[in-house]
């Protein structure tokens, strides 16, 4: 159920369209809720139905012009409701993790060679959240924190690198204890 708050949310930010939802999607929200273009169209059209959201009006109506959308008052009330709502962590589903559980029974493999590309792919990732950490949060200071919105979304974007760095440092004690257990083969 979390997609259509996603696309609320990225929507009262900024009303926009489906394809720049869909770019928005692939530079920020994305990095914590993924959804292909085609989910995000059929969403859109979905909360529209709901009257949650509505297209902008358009000074000239043209076949196959985009169409912006903006938040509606129940939007919003549903949006408030959902932030409000009380839900559970949802557990680790890792399909790497469970390939190294199996590994205990039928031999590592090439993993050492996974755990590698995994550890490149996170390091990766902690350079990129860190560098929109640096552009976008780079002018707070403890004096100045910014105010709500700033620092919702810096609240966020910390919690990324924090996974991010829990990752690298999981990977790279992996990827000792593998070659330890390969070198004692």
């Amino acid at each position: 159920m979390s997609l259509p708050h996603a696309i609320l949310t990225a929507l009262m930010e900024k009303p926009s369209s489906g394809l720049e939802l869909t770019r928005r999607f692939d530079m920020s929200i994305g990095y914590f809720w993924s959804a292909t273009h085609q989910q995000i169209y059929r969403e859109l059209g979905k909360l529209e139905q709901a009257g949650f959201i509505r297209a902008l009006p358009q000074d000239v109506p043209a076949r196959g012009q985009k169409r912006e959308y903006e938040v509606l008052a129940d939007g919003r009330a549903e949006l408030v409701a959902w932030v409000g709502r009380a839900e559970d962590p949802k557990p680790l589903r890792d399909a790497f993790a469970l390939r190294l559980r199996a590994a205990a029974k039928v031999g590592a493999g090439d993993l050492v060679a996974e755990v590698g590309r995994h550890l490149g792919l996170h390091r990766v990732q902690l350079a990129t959240y860190r560098e929109i950490e640096k552009r976008d949060f780079g002018h707070l200071s403890e004096a100045h924190r910014g105010g709500r919105e700033e620092r919702m979304q810096h609240l966020v974007l910390r919690a990324g690198i924090e996974m991010e760095r829990f990752w690298v440092g999981w990977l790279e004690e992996a990827a000792v204890e593998l070659r330890e257990l390969a070198d004692g083969e």
